[in-house]
């Protein structure tokens, strides 16, 4: 999920110093390089120490085959599903979990996560109202009409919130499988004033509805090696653990409305115009954006307001959740794409309604084919037959389907940060169809593993976009500001999902940012490129978890990385390394070695003052004998010196010279004079190790770099010194002069000549004024300006 797009809650941050592991506390070393050691799940035949899935490897299933009724007028969804529900699991199963995620919007049924609330000194109309003691049904959230077995015969359930537990009338063991059916419905909700990811959004200005139909059947939760039942309440915050499975669903709606889904389409005979069926089939093998659905003919549909019904059926293979849409505005384009790794033909395609035309068609598809084919590239190739892009005005991703925003002014004009904004988040969902769509990490424990992970490989693609694309997320300096604040304001990537403050910086870009790190500075692009792909290929379409990442990364590059991941996923210290001082010294060619003297007498026997009690005990142990009482041969001057037998002066004085040097030759020196030491004295003030990366000035204009691995710090994480010899004078030193390590403050990264203020700079106070995402603000945009549209 994108996170422009979320208000975010509040939460008291919980365990922070818990998570700040020190084996050593009271020592300068000993602390930032030891191993993560039990820190680590224990290694099994599920997951091996190496990061890949052990031979004894297992996860369940789930095939749904769903109907479902959309009702425009009472904007209500009717539905029934039919789960078979395999266990793969070794253990035997007497219930079954569900999720039941649409009751997070109903005002009795949610999760109860309450955040703490304020007097507010601006209020709406709409918001000010009394409150509601008890709390009032809002009329939101599952309506369960009936939960059968395959026969028809009633299963016990009770619901918790939004979860939902079946009571089995026999134990599902080892290797079964059971199908069962469930009846419901749900109202949908208006998802621009209550926000989450699934709803209509009301266009007033036509009268029509643009439906995102997501978390809408009750799904099946993961069971699995790692955590039995993840059943944790869906608050709104923590995502989504699914089980993989295939899905045959057929929608009922309006017979004008234009529907997209996870899979492919099976109907479209029945369903498309003669007209768009025949452009379907061009599309199938253009190589640029094609209208399927046109601009005409959907602003003609939003007019007919049709009474008639159609249903649209799709099927999926092999995914862990399935969303749809359904609306009359839609314009469809679509063109194939062919992934190099596998040679995949996937349709690209992209529905939009008419207020986004002027974006979407230029960009969406092209978007999402780019994505595609760039994620494939570093991770995995794509396996899917379709990725579509769906704008609706938020950002929310599901397998072969995602909902972005990007709408233009109503001249047809836009500003180039809305332009951005879309090309971004549609990588950024898009994207997710690898993480965790496919690599399927459980996104309701760890929001990191996608959001993060996602983060990196949309960074990526966007600059493979275009390398001048404005990326606010992967740069090291990028999230400078962030690891500023004060600690109480932090917690470590590893918090779940519900208990994190600072969201976005801490599951989206301090993550990425560390990945792009590693790959930049710490790794290189080869290595670590590499290992990513093995973590990518060996958790495709399986369940990793934080270890499983930590320990393909070092298992696949041969680089101990155990210091990054503790400094940068389990603390919250952030980078600061000072340069503290400089010391340069000059060659003295001309001095004459001075001839040292030593006087010393000689040495004692070598033996211990005291006699332990093994050699007490051996003496008197009559049935020990030791060689060299037996051996004469072995028997020397020391043997006999230990014993007192051999005398020797012990005051007697000696006297040795120590005389190792010379003076180096005159033709030697012409090219030893000029050479200058230099030792600068580093401190690690900010705590978290990161290594040192210098840009060397010299006074003839000259640059020379360097870099040491944070290895540096191993055995003092405080303070180091590096010495360097060059044979021409230094003018500057700057630290991390690319700004590649997050480095905190940049004040202290510099030594030399810094040059006297020649100018003054006006400073002010900004106006508070309100913002509102996706609006011009009143500011006439480049495109106006120049009287352009395109």
């Amino acid at each position: 999920m994108n996170l422009k797009y979320l208000i975010f809650s509040l939460f008291i941050p919980l365990g922070i110093s818990a998570q700040d592991i020190q084996n050593n506390p009271k020592s300068n070393h000993g602390n930032k390089f030891e191993q993560l050691g039990t820190v680590l799940p224990t290694p099994n035949v599920y997951r091996t120490a190496s990061g890949a899935p052990g031979q004894g490897y297992w996860q369940n299933r789930a095939d749904y085959d769903i109907t479902a009724f959309l009702d425009e007028d009472k904007r209500n969804l009717k539905a029934s599903e039919t789960i078979t529900y395999f266990n793969n699991s070794p253990d035997d199963l007497e219930y079954l979990w569900l999720q039941l995620d649409e009751n997070e919007q109903s005002s009795v049924k949610n999760a109860g996560y309450q955040s703490e609330s304020t007097l507010p000194k601006v209020v709406t109309s709409d918001g000010l109202k009394a409150t509601d003691l008890p709390e009032k049904d809002n009329g939101y959230g599952v309506n369960l009409e009936k939960v059968t077995d395959a026969s028809g015969r009633p299963l016990k359930y009770i619901v918790n919130k939004t979860m939902m537990r079946i009571d089995l009338p026999t134990v599902l063991k080892k290797g079964e499988k059971i199908t069962f059916k469930i009846d419901w419905n749900y109202n949908i909700p208006d998802r621009i004033k209550m926000g989450g990811r699934g709803g209509y959004e009301f266009f007033p200005e036509d009268g029509n509805d643009l439906y995102t139909i997501t978390q809408w059947f009750p799904r099946m939760c993961v069971y699995s090696d790692f955590k039995g039942w993840q059943n944790n309440q869906f608050t709104g915050r923590g995502e989504f653990a699914l089980v993989f499975g295939n899905y045959k669903v057929a929608m009922n709606v309006p017979a004008d409305h234009i529907v997209a889904a996870t899979g492919t389409g099976k109907n479209y005979e029945q369903v498309l115009t003669s007209a768009q069926l025949a452009r379907w089939k061009q599309a199938q093998n253009a190589n640029e954006p094609l209208e399927i659905v046109t601009l005409d003919e959907a602003k003609k549909a939003e007019k007919s307001k049709s009474k008639e019904r159609k249903i649209w059926k799709f099927e999926a293979e092999n995914v862990r959740d399935f969303a749809w849409t359904s609306s009359r505005k839609f314009i469809w384009d679509g063109m194939k794409v062919t992934i190099p790794e596998n040679n995949n033909e996937v349709m690209a395609m992209s529905l939009y309604p008419k207020e986004a035309y002027g974006l979407y068609r230029k960009f969406s598809t092209r978007a999402v084919a780019h994505t595609i084919k760039t994620y494939s590239e570093f991770s995995i190739p794509y396996p899917y037959p379709v990725a579509q892009s769906i704008e609706a005005a938020n950002g929310m991703e599901y397998p072969m389907i995602c909902f972005n925003y990007g709408r233009t002014e109503k001249d047809g004009t836009y500003s180039e940060g809305i332009k951005n904004g879309m090309i971004g988040v549609i990588i950024h969902e898009v994207g997710h169809n690898f993480f965790p769509m496919i690599i399927n990490s459980d996104e309701r424990q760890w929001s990191w593993m996608d959001e993060g992970l996602n983060t990196f490989l949309e960074y990526l693609t966007e600059q493979k976009w275009d390398n001048k694309f404005p990326s606010r997320r992967g740069p090291a300096y990028e999230i400078v500001d962030y690891m500023k604040l004060p600690k109480d304001q932090l917690e470590p990537i590893m918090t779940n999902s519900e208990n994190i403050v600072q969201f976005g910086p801490n599951a989206y870009s301090k993550p990425a940012t560390g990945l792009n790190i590693l790959r930049e500075t710490i790794m290189g692009r080869e290595l670590f490129d590499k290992a990513f792909k093995t973590y990518s290929k060996r958790w495709a379409f399986k369940h990793p978890e934080p270890a499983d990442f930590f320990r393909t990364m070092n298992d696949a590059s041969a680089e101990n990385l155990d210091w990054f991941w503790r400094g940068w996923f389990y603390g919250i210290d952030p980078v600061d390394i000072s340069i503290d001082k400089v010391t340069v010294a000059s060659p003295d060619l001309d001095s004459a070695p001075k001839t040292r003297e030593v006087t010393y007498t000689v040495e004692k026997p070598l033996q211990s003052d005291f006699e332990d009690i093994s050699k007490i005990r051996n003496r008197e142990d009559k049935t020990i004998t030791f060689y060299t009482d037996t051996d004469k041969g072995s028997q020397d001057f020391y043997w006999r010196y230990n014993r007192g037998q051999e005398k020797v002066d012990m005051k007697k004085e000696y006297k040795m010279k120590m005389d190792h040097f010379e003076n180096v030759p005159q033709k030697e020196k012409s090219k030893l004079e000029k050479v200058y030491a230099y030792q600068i004295d580093f401190s690690n003030k900010g705590g978290l190790v990161m290594p040192i990366i210098l840009e060397f000035t010299f006074e003839d204009g000259s640059k020379l770099n360097d870099k040491s691995s944070a290895q540096i710090w191993r055995k003092n994480e405080q303070k180091v010194s590096k010495t360097y010899y060059f044979d021409k004078k230094l003018k500057s030193i700057q630290l991390d002069p690319m700004r590649e390590t997050a480095d905190i403050d940049t004040s202290n990264n510099f030594w030399g000549e810094v040059p006297e203020p020649t100018s003054k700079f006006q400073v002010f106070k900004q106006k508070q004024e309100g913002a509102v995402r996706g609006a011009a603000n009143g500011k006439i945009n480049p495109m106006q300006a120049a009287g352009k549209k395109n």
